[in-house]
């Protein structure tokens, strides 16, 4: 996948959603290619490996954006700083998420010392944490802001994910609202009010059920948080509709890979009841010009 310098791009890194192991879609990551500079939302297993098949430039990162700290969104957030060290790059690449991000970090450079260290000695390579500063947000603000774009994010309600965050990323005119992950959110749709693209989750209900046989089946509070934590494919459809969104990305696609509710033309179906604007259904490595 080749990407024009000229033109500045959204790219689906990993549009699964949850923690089980499938073969069909990688886990939430998403990149901003902003004047040749990278932006991460999200580190899902498998990152730093969709980064490489996108054809981006490890060492053009210049921010990663956590959500949330639901393994699906961080399990290789470490990795990705790691490898990017390993890759070259010699910072500062800014970090923010919500805590305990600082000692999830200190706790992966633990797990990793060997191997840094080895690295250090023998390789002449800095310091590991030279490259990178991790910033923790504690409540709604402007989180970070270069000469090609200002964030900013307000707490939306995940369950017993809290905080949980979505971001808006200004660039120029245009805005772009990555939801994270969220029940049905009032403030979130004023946040998101007539921005170009909101990539936002989706829940079909229906296979709700689904995902319980395949892991632990009869467990009902895990039915629960799915879908109390969540939004339906109504839900999303009355909040791009409210919001004026010119356009509206699915993203984190739950029940992801199912051969029976995993389908183009299912989503598109159960949102477009509520939201007649354009829609795409996110796939991996799905570039968007912006």
């Amino acid at each position: 996948m080749k990407c024009d310098i000229n033109q500045d791009y959204l790219i689906l890194l990993g549009t699964g959603g949850g923690p089980r192991i499938w073969a069909t879609r990688s886990q939430p990551a998403s990149a901003l290619l902003i004047k040749n500079n990278v932006y991460i939302i999200d580190a899902g297993d498998g990152v730093a490996t969709q980064i490489a098949k996108s054809k981006l430039d490890p060492k053009s990162i210049k921010a990663i954006f956590i959500t949330h700290n639901h393994s699906d969104h961080v399990a290789d957030f470490g990795t990705l700083l790691l490898r990017t060290w390993q890759s070259g790059h010699n910072g500062l690449i800014q970090c923010f998420g919500p805590p305990p991000a600082k000692q999830m970090i200190k706790s992966y450079m633990d797990y990793m010392q060997w191997d840094i260290k080895l690295r250090i000695k023998e390789e002449n390579r800095p310091k590991f944490d030279s490259i990178f500063n991790i910033n923790e947000i504690n409540s709604n603000t402007l989180v970070y802001k270069d000469n090609n774009l200002s964030v900013d994010c307000i707490k939306v309600p995940h369950g017993g994910a809290n905080p949980s965050y979505a971001y808006r990323f200004k660039i120029g005119d245009k805005r772009i609202v990555f939801s994270g992950d969220t029940s049905k959110s009032e403030k979130l749709i004023k946040f998101a009010k007539n921005s170009d693209f909101l990539i936002h989750e989706v829940l079909n209900i229906e296979g709700v059920d689904a995902i319980i046989e395949a892991t632990y089946p009869g467990n009902n509070a895990f039915r629960r948080h799915i879908i109390e934590a969540h939004t339906s494919m109504k839900e999303v459809g009355e909040i791009a509709r409210k919001a004026k969104v010119k356009n509206l990305i699915l993203n984190h696609l739950v029940p992801t890979g199912s051969p029976t509710f995993d389908k183009p033309h299912k989503w598109r179906a159960g949102i477009s009841k509520n939201f007649k604007g354009k829609i795409i259904v996110g796939r991996d490595l799905l570039k968007i010009n912006l």
